[in-house]
């Protein structure tokens, strides 16, 4: 298995990972242009806000899976090769998420 990492900002995903993500992705930009249209067609506020609130639940699910992701291959492997600085930065990126 190729060993990835996440040097230079960026990181290589594989096949499933990937497609995983990008799968999450397109369903939540189906779901913000059925609110588009919703908004368009006059829907009733209630009816948009459940609407928001299934996309926000979805964002949610996309952030667990890539942050999950995250601390097994890019913050584990830098925590192995004496890279410590990654947990302060995992530290600070998940007190960005919890506001």
């Amino acid at each position: 298995m190729e060993k990835m990492c996440c040097s230079h900002k960026t990181k290589e995903r594989d096949d499933t990972e990937y497609k995983s993500l990008i799968n999450r992705l397109n369903r939540i930009e189906g779901q913000i242009r059925g609110i588009k249209g919703m908004v368009e067609k006059s829907a009733y506020c209630t009816d948009i806000l459940v609407q928001v609130s299934a996309v926000n639940a979805a964002l949610n699910a996309f952030n667990k899976e890539l942050l999950s992701n995250h601390i097994k291959t890019c913050v584990a492997d830098d925590i192995r090769n004496g890279k410590d600085e990654t947990v302060d930065e995992l530290v600070a990126t998940l007190q960005k998420l919890m506001k």
